[in-house]
């Protein structure tokens, strides 16, 4: 377990936050700009003077300010990968590595060098020199270097907020393949909510140095406070199944909801795997009978628990299917025309193809 309760004064800015998350697991720290992620992760790592409060790892206390108890940096064994590489310029790819593995001869080794060459794919760069990577290719380096420093807790700071689309999809399989193969801790701090349903099983909600919410991704997307910060954007369920049905020609699989399927656009996930499905509340429509003659490949039947106005014109109606939550947005015009109550049984009609792009592997 990792309990945190910290005040973190930066000058005219305060930080306060506490929270408790499992360990291993990736716990993601989100929220806008400013919110005060790196001051968390930062104060976590060691790295501020003058905070308050405690942290304790797994059985280790870092810190104990009532206590004076403040144990140093480089002392916690934590891996660090910033927005910015910082990789050493004068060392080629297998320098830097071999810097990280040096350092750390004298720690537990849970993993080889061999391991994380192979795993990230450094082969062919290791006699490369760091200024002739892609930033992509730096990013990869940067998180073998972590890696190799045997760390007991992994941070990443927004590490892919510099690259574009297509290199964060080269390296978040890399992230996914150490959340799933090794029992290691990560923090991971981004700003963009689709990483985080991808990658975390707990997320810290932050906004303006405040704690708002430490909750799972599935408890978050229906959490109003989620929508308050990122302009409703990621309002709607996140729901978890098992592949029972795969169309690979039509790029297509089955998830069991119960007695119910979801058919969700996605490749590579055999029968048998555990997959994560965010669904967005403005791609749910919503009917009180039996749909006839739709294209719609989801009709899933469930019964409305609560409905709440979402201050712009329209209402989120909150339906269970099988006990798991699934939200809609729809107008309260449309609310008052279908005469929408708590207790109703309903139909959730959702489109396969709105579900493109958010559809993610789990262990």
């Amino acid at each position: 377990m990792m309990q945190i309760d910290l005040t973190v004064p930066r000058g005219e800015f305060t930080l306060s936050a506490q929270f408790a998350a499992s360990t291993p697991g990736i716990t993601a720290v989100f929220g806008r700009s400013g919110s005060g992620k790196s001051t968390l992760v930062a104060a976590l790592a060691g790295l501020l003077p003058n905070v308050q409060g405690h942290i304790r790892f797994a059985e280790q206390t870092w810190l104990d300010s009532s206590r004076k108890i403040c144990v140093p940096a480089e002392e916690r064994r934590i891996g660090c990968v910033f927005q910015q590489p910082r990789l050493f310029p004068h060392l080629n790819v297998q320098g830097n590595l071999d810097y990280a593995a040096h350092r750390a001869r004298r720690h537990r080794q849970f993993i080889s060098a061999a391991e994380v060459i192979h795993l990230l794919g450094l082969t062919d760069l290791l006699p490369r020199r760091v200024q002739s990577l892609s930033g992509g290719e730096q990013s990869r380096v940067a998180l073998g270097r972590a890696l190799l420093s045997q760390p007991q807790l992994l941070i990443l700071d927004e590490p892919l907020a510099h690259l574009d689309g297509a290199r964060r999809e080269e390296i978040l399989p890399y992230l996914e393949e150490l959340r799933d193969r090794y029992a290691l801790t990560m923090v991971y701090v981004s700003h963009r909510y689709e990483e985080v349903l991808r990658l975390a099983g707990h997320v810290v909600l932050l906004e303006s140095g405040q704690l708002l919410a430490s909750m799972t991704p599935a408890e978050l997307s229906l959490d109003p406070r989620l929508r308050d910060i990122s302009d409703g954007d990621y309002s709607g369920a996140v729901l978890e199944g098992t592949v029972i049905d795969v169309k690979p020609l039509a790029g297509l699989v089955t998830l069991s909801l119960g007695s119910q399927r979801l058919v969700i656009p996605a490749e590579g996930l055999p029968v048998g795997h555990h997959a994560r499905v965010f669904i967005p509340a403005r791609d749910v429509l919503l009917a009180t009978h039996a749909p006839i003659g739709l294209s719609v490949r989801n009709q899933l039947l469930g019964t409305i628990t609560s409905l709440s106005d979402d201050g712009i014109g329209g209402c989120h109606v909150q339906v269970h299917v099988e006990g798991l939550p699934i939200l809609a947005r729809i107008t309260a015009t449309a609310v008052n025309e279908l005469s929408l109550a708590p207790g109703q049984p309903i139909y959730v009609l959702i489109k396969a193809e709105a579900l493109r792009g958010y559809t993610y592997a789990r262990a």
